[in-house]
C-alpha cells in the first residue's frame, strides 16, 4: 500500500471513526496510527467478504432460477427480466439517488463505505455471472428452484449481515430501511426489510406471471430475513442468569465462575421471603455456548441453588456492544 493511501485511511478514521473532545486525556487515549489503519483494513475486508457472498447468492443461485428478490436487487432483476439490461449495471445506476439520501441522513462516513459495498457487489454480480457461466450450466442442483431459493437466501443474508455489521449497506432500499430504523427503533432491521421486500416481490409476479416462482421468491425473502437478523443480532445475544445460593457457598461459586466460565458476576445480598434466611444472589451474563458450563459449576458447588435463566438480546458493556456504536 502506498504512503498516500495509508495517510488517507488514517485521516478517514481520525475524522470519522474516532470521537474526541479535544482535551489532552482523550488525545492520549487515541490508538496508534497502525491500529487505526488495521481497524479500517479489517472493516473493509469484512465488507468485501460480505459483497462476495451477496453477489454469489444473486448471480449463481437467484438469477439463474429466474427468481426475484427484495430491495434494489429485486427491482434490478425485474427490469433485467423485462429489458435484458445487465443486472449488475442496473444495480449501480438505480442506487445513485440512494447515495444522496445516505449522505443527507448519515454523512460521508456512511457514503464512503456504502459506495464501496455497492460498486463491488454490482461488479461482482456482473463478473461472477460471466466467470461462472459454464459452471452454472453444469451444476445440476441449480435446476432445483427450492435449492436455489434457500441457498441464495442464506448467502445473500450472511453477506448483507456482514456488510451491515461493518456500518455499511448496499444502498438501494437498505438506505430507506436504515432511515426507518431510526424512526421505529423497536422494530428490527430485518423485519422492516421484509415488509419492503414483500412489496417488491409482489410486483415481480406481474413480470413472470408464475405463481410457483412467486412462492419460491417469497420463501427466499423470508429465509434471507431470518439469516440476516441472525448475523446482525445473533452475536449480541446471551443468557442472563440469576443464581440464588447460600451465603457460605457464594465465594466458591463466584470464584469458579470467574475462573472456569471466564465471565463477570454481580453479587447482591438477598433474603428468603418465606424462611427469612439470608441468601446471596449472583447475577451474570454468558454466551449461550458457555451456559452449560456455568450450570455445571453452580450444581457442583450448591445442589440446592435456585437458578433463573432468561435470554438477553441486547447487552451493552465490556465484551459486548459499545453503547456509542451506531444502532443496527
Amino acid at each position: 500500500m502506498t504512503r498516500t493511501a495509508t495517510n488517507f485511511i488514517i485521516y478517514y478514521v481520525e475524522e470519522n471513526l474516532i470521537k474526541t473532545d479535544g482535551n489532552a486525556d482523550t488525545a492520549a487515549a487515541k490508538p496508534s496510527k497502525k491500529k487505526i489503519a488495521l481497524k479500517v483494513l479489517k472493516q473493509y475486508a469484512i465488507i468485501t467478504l460480505g459483497c462476495i457472498l451477496y453477489a454469489t447468492g444473486i448471480s449463481l443461485f437467484v438469477e439463474p432460477a429466474e427468481l426475484s428478490s427484495g430491495g434494489m436487487t429485486g427491482i434490478s432483476l425485474i427490469i433485467n427480466a423485462v429489458s435484458g439490461f445487465p443486472t449488475g449495471y442496473l444495480y449501480i445506476i438505480l442506487n445513485a439517488p440512494m447515495f444522496i439520501l445516505g449522505l443527507i441522513f448519515f454523512g460521508w462516513k456512511f457514503l464512503l463505505s456504502t459506495g464501496y459495498a455497492t460498486v463491488v457487489s454490482g461488479l461482482l454480480m456482473r463478473l461472477g455471472k460471466h466467470a461462472m457461466h459454464n459452471w452454472i450450466k453444469m451444476a445440476s442442483f441449480t435446476d432445483n428452484v427450492l435449492v436455489n431459493a434457500v441457498v441464495g437466501a442464506v448467502l445473500f443474508g450472511i453477506g448483507m449481515g456482514l456488510i451491515f455489521r461493518m456500518g455499511a449497506t448496499t444502498a438501494g432500499t437498505d438506505v430507506i430501511v436504515k432511515i426507518l430504523r431510526k424512526r421505529f427503533r423497536h422494530i428490527k432491521t430485518g423485519m422492516i426489510s421484509l415488509i419492503t421486500d414483500m412489496i417488491i416481490v409482489g410486483c415481480s409476479f406481474f413480470v413472470h406471471y408464475d405463481i410457483n416462482k412467486l412462492f419460491y421468491t417469497a420463501l427466499h425473502v423470508v429465509v434471507f430475513t431470518l439469516v440476516f437478523d441472525w448475523v446482525l443480532y445473533g452475536g449480541n445475544s446471551a443468557k442472563t442468569v440469576f443464581i440464588i445460593t447460600a451465603k457460605d457457598k457464594c465465594e466458591s461459586v463466584v470464584k469458579r465462575i470467574l475462573k472456569e466460565v471466564d465471565t463477570g458476576a454481580t453479587v447482591v445480598d438477598a433474603k428468603g421471603a418465606y424462611t427469612s434466611e439470608e441468601k446471596v444472589m449472583i447475577m451474570c451474563v454468558v454466551k449461550p455456548f458457555l451456559y452449560p458450563r456455568l450450570r455445571d459449576v453452580v450444581h457442583e458447588e450448591d445442589k440446592k441453588a435456585f437458578m433463573i435463566v432468561s435470554s438477553a438480546k441486547e447487552i451493552y458493556g465490556e465484551g459486548y456492544q459499545n453503547p456509542d456504536d451506531a444502532e443496527l
